[in-house]
């Protein structure tokens, strides 16, 4: 069991689920869950080698550095800490 964190609020994610849910706890705007439309972009302060490697989609939209599509996420274990 795993966590994401974002401004000292702290949700629990199972190793290897969708952090979608945990994000939308947490305040992260979804305009939908398909990487298409980007509201859901997030920094990821800390713990980014505890996320899947990013998807062609995010690829293909530009995403880059420590910056991710939230409904795009999985996370392998750990803690990452995101800001929106």
């Amino acid at each position: 069991m795993g966590k994401i964190v974002c401004k000292g609020t702290e949700v629990e994610v199972a190793d290897g689920e969708r952090i979608k849910p945990a994000c939308e706890e947490l305040g992260v705007f979804f305009g939908c869950d398909d990487g298409i439309c980007g509201s859901c972009l997030v920094t990821v302060k800390k713990g980014m080698e505890n996320l899947n490697p990013p998807t062609q989609k995010e690829k293909d939209a530009g995403v880059s550095g420590n910056q991710r599509y939230a409904c795009q996420c999985r996370l392998k274990k750990g803690t990452v800490e995101i800001d929106f």
